[in-house]
């Protein structure tokens, strides 16, 4: 993990190794020691541009002054759009940050530093590191952050930068899972990597069904779409104890290793990306994580459905029905709507958890469902359904606090032809192409008991960064669930 500190004295890292990230109407940029020639000149660059600078910086090594609007312009996100391709690949292993733009007390200027640690802090990670080239070029790596801030700020953005430090952690976590290849990220490994990742924390613990429990345990849709694989499915069963007593809230997430679309199979470039059809399940175990690195004490249980959704002779077919753990009825009209089937089993799963005789106080499940998402709200927003309108308000409310954002959308009983079936209790897709994303949240409804408050968040657009033609895994909607915990803490 990089190092991290905040300061009111930048000289603390103001040295040859280091590059200042400021901004031309900083108060303390006055402070710095840089020639002042220089400093005006960047100034004035930096009015209406990004101003650079690696020459004759001293006591710094580099400089870059970025426009002061960059510094508040959302949903846009200027700030880490300039930021990305300059500490890329950087020359200098300290990065000193100039925070004393933001207002520590403004929830506004809070969601926008926050957002900006967990983007630095989250630089600690690169596809490198997975070790699957066989030559690579060392490039310099950010070791250090220092944030510099005005003294009365300082005890405040400490705080900032604990919570962000645990989130990223959880973030990188999740995401070295997601990213890796679905030849080595099977549901076994899934399993045997988490237990080892999680032995160092005396806060959690895991239980793990077999392909035999699934099916002796009644997780018949579960079973259904892992039973075509020569990789059987599991259902991991992740604790966190931060606290003896009181209330759990518990996760589910969807984990598809990956996702052929079964017998109603996926185009060439449809399947290409289905590596990351387990991206819910991942981003669970990771903020789990995240809690225990913070020591929230809090009870949290994640329960994750794992399985590759393959073609062979035992796969499941249209027209299949299928008893749930549930105890509803399940016509499989479509093969490729496996996300659903799999998540149904573990929401009702998780629904019959208790510690302490309580069942959960909530149930949040995540998951890449539907393309139909993104064309609804693009790459930016996670799509938000939920029964229970405090949830729906108190997760909407955090997406804002942290600059990863829900989109509220409608969820009744008008849906409900969507999910009709002649033959069965319920089918898994409409048979008329219509309200795709809020007909799976629908269907996934049927499956959480009506006293238990649940929500669905799909996050087809937002689990993946795309840059450059690549999608890589991007952690969210972990910094949402993290601040959610964080407010229910408080209150």
């Amino acid at each position: 993990m990089i190092k991290s500190q905040v300061t009111s004295d930048y000289s603390v890292s103001a040295d040859a190794d280091s590059h200042l990230i400021s901004f031309p109407s900083s108060i303390l940029l006055a402070q710095a020691g840089l020639h002042v020639e220089l400093l005006c000149a960047l100034q004035k660059d930096a009015s209406t541009s990004v101003a650079d600078c690696s020459y004759g910086c001293h006591p710094f090594g580099r400089v870059t002054l970025l426009p002061t609007d960059h510094g508040f312009d959302y949903p846009s996100h200027k700030l880490q759009a300039a930021l990305r391709p300059l500490l890329r690949k950087t020359h200098c292993s300290a990065l000193t940050v100039d925070c004393s733009l933001w207002d520590t007390e403004s929830q506004t200027d809070r969601a926008q530093l926050t957002s900006l640690l967990i983007f630095l802090l989250n630089l600690d990670y690169q596809l490198s590191d997975l070790g699957l080239k066989s030559t690579t070029i060392q490039n310099q790596r950010i070791t250090q952050l220092t944030l510099w801030c005005q003294p009365h700020h300082q005890t405040s953005l400490e705080k900032l930068l604990r919570e962000a430090k645990a989130t990223s952690v959880g973030m990188m976590a999740a995401r070295r899972i997601a990213d890796l290849p679905s030849d080595r990220c099977t549901p076994e490994f899934i399993v045997t990597e988490i237990e080892k990742l999680i032995a160092p924390y005396r806060s959690l613990r895991c239980e793990i069904l077999e392909e035999n429990q699934i099916k002796l345990q009644g997780l018949g849709l579960l079973h259904a779409v892992g039973k075509g694989a020569s990789n059987p499915p599991r259902l991991m069963i992740l604790r966190y104890e931060g606290r003896d007593q009181g209330p759990f809230s518990a996760y589910v997430g969807k984990g598809i290793t990956f996702d052929t679309g079964g017998l109603w199979l996926k185009g060439g470039d449809g399947m290409y990306t289905m590596k990351y059809d387990m991206c819910g399940a991942a981003n669970v175990f990771g903020l789990l994580i995240a809690a225990a690195e913070l020591k929230l004490p809090v009870r949290l249980i994640g329960v994750l459905a794992l399985a590759e959704n393959m073609i062979g002779p035992d796969a499941m077919r249209p027209g299949d029905v299928v008893t749930s753990y549930s105890g509803l009825n399940v016509e499989i009209n479509n093969t490729d709507a496996e996300g659903r089937l799999v998540l149904a089993d573990a929401i009702a799963y998780a629904s019959k958890l208790t510690l302490d005789d309580q069942q959960p106080q909530y149930i949040i499940d995540m998951a890449t469902l539907t393309g139909a998402v993104v064309k609804a709200l693009g790459y930016d927003l996670t799509g938000l359904w939920s029964q229970n309108q405090e949830l729906s308000h108190k997760l909407t409310q955090a997406g804002r606090e942290v600059r990863d954002e829900v989109w509220s959308l409608p969820l009744d009983a008008r849906f409900a032809p969507q999910v009709e079936s002649a033959i069965a209790d319920v089918c898994n897709t409409p048979t008329n192409n219509a309200a795709i994303s809020t007909s799976a949240a629908y269907f996934l409804s049927r499956f959480c008991p009506d006293d238990i408050p649940w929500a669905h968040l799909d996050i087809s657009g937002t689990a993946l960064w795309r840059e450059q033609g690549r999608s890589v895994a991007s952690g969210r909607p972990i910094p949402l669930l993290m601040q959610h915990l964080l407010n229910d803490l408080e209150k």
